[in-house]
């Protein structure tokens, strides 16, 4: 019950923070997901079955890697939030702090994630560049 009241509080919380932009939601959003996993084993496996989690969580957690394209996609929605935050938020080290984010978000995808080619259908196995 404890996992299930986190993970009630942090997804309001991601919500809020997905509104607000001053507060990050992504945190809260995994916290959240993690809590919830951890009070029912059927919302951990139907969590599991979902191609988001194929396509996204499991590959990483597997030191796969990701593509290219996602590497991309990703850090463009995360940068639109970033420079919105920067322009409505008149607090200058708050700013700063957003700069500093986004370039260690950019560093992080480059140097510590491993960009693979995308799953060629007649060869069924993702190569590394």
């Amino acid at each position: 019950m404890l996992f299930l009241l986190l993970g009630f509080i942090s997804l309001a919380i991601g919500i809020a923070g997905t509104v607000l932009p001053v507060l990050p939601g992504g945190p809260f959003y995994l916290f959240a997901l993690f809590c919830f996993t951890k009070s029912s084993k059927s919302i951990e496996n139907w969590f599991k079955s979902t191609s988001l989690y194929e396509k996204y969580v499991l590959r990483f957690l597997q030191k796969k890697g990701m593509t290219r394209k996602e590497k991309i996609r990703i850090n463009v929605i995360a940068d639109f939030f970033i420079l919105v935050s920067i322009f409505y938020v008149d607090i200058l080290l708050v700013r700063i702090l957003l700069i500093i984010l986004a370039l260690y978000k950019h560093y992080y995808f480059i140097k510590k994630i491993k960009t693979i080619n995308p799953i060629n259908p007649k060869h069924k196995k993702a190569r590394t560049l």
